[in-house]
């Protein structure tokens, strides 16, 4: 950890008075796994924009924990998603033993459309898991696809918090894009859906569809930072609406996939200038009550 990022992240706890940074949007994967997504990040493949994106905490699992945890984190996810058939189910039991032996990361699951995604949620919602991600873009599926039906019905009966790549950055895909989430909505209004990424480049849309689901809240991943900003600015005549929708925005990092430091994140949602209490609400207050942490 960089000293110099470690001394601003701890500063801006102590400015605040927060407890820890709840961060829902931190990936932990089986290494194998973890390997090729770092490895596709190299690439600057069409799935990132063809952008170079440097991984700035390319590190062992446990030095990666270690990381987390000296910026503070009370608490932070495993985000795995399967990009083909008969791997979401693996990933799960994976992501399970990972939270049991992890005691601070949320128990996090995945699903994808397949014969059988039901039954393999049904078991991960008994083994405690406690949010979901989907990822629309990798996964290369319409949210709405009939296969996902009961899957759907049982996370919103369930109440369980979903973190969706829906929106069509850092490069659109076939089923990226408001329309195929309100689709969504319109099916199933109960959903907890979490938009990863402010729903980036979609910002305006996506914040419309929250406006008529109180369920649908953001993950603050990546906006707001200057190499967000350098491609998909965050509109300036929608800063009104984060604080209007300040109860349902949560902190979230990309952790260990970013390109900079941990704390330009942090840095990114001050500068906003949108108060104290604001703050105090994305990183750690939402959270908390959405989760039930300390």
């Amino acid at each position: 950890m960089n000293e110099a990022d470690g001394a601003y992240v701890t500063g801006f706890r102590e400015r605040l008075g927060l407890p820890g940074i709840v961060d829902i949007h931190t990936h932990f994967m089986p290494e194998q796994v973890m390997r090729k997504v770092w490895e596709y990040f190299d690439s600057a493949g069409p799935l990132i924009g063809d952008r170079e994106w440097p991984i700035t905490y390319r590190d062992e699992e446990q030095v990666r924990l270690k990381t987390l945890r000296g910026f503070g984190v009370q608490a932070f996810t495993s985000l795995v998603y399967p990009h083909k058939p008969d791997m979401a189910a693996w990933l799960n039991e994976w992501a399970a033993d990972f939270a049991a032996r992890t005691p601070d990361c949320l128990h996090t699951a995945t699903f994808f459309p397949e014969h059988g995604a039901d039954s393999y949620v049904e078991a991960a919602l008994e083994a405690g898991a406690r949010i979901f991600k989907v990822h629309i873009q990798v996964g290369d599926f319409h949210p709405g696809d009939p296969l996902l039906t009961k899957v759907w019905g049982q996370l919103e009966d369930a109440r369980i918090p979903i973190i969706i790549h829906c929106g069509s950055g850092p490069a659109a895909g076939e089923f990226t894009g408001p329309e195929p989430i309100a689709a969504l909505l319109r099916r199933f209004p109960r959903l907890r859906l979490i938009i990863a990424h402010m729903g980036a480049p979609e910002y305006t849309e996506f914040l419309n569809i929250a406006q008529g689901y109180d369920g649908v809240m953001f993950d603050t991943t990546m906006t707001f930072t200057d190499f967000f900003e350098s491609a998909d600015p965050f509109p300036a005549a929608e800063h009104e609406r984060l604080r209007y929708f300040g109860d349902r925005i949560l902190f979230g990092s990309d952790f260990p996939n970013i390109p900079y430091a941990y704390g330009h994140a942090l840095y990114a949602l001050e500068r906003l200038d949108l108060g104290d209490d604001w703050l105090r609400q994305v990183c750690h207050d939402n959270a908390a009550r959405i989760f039930g942490l300390g």
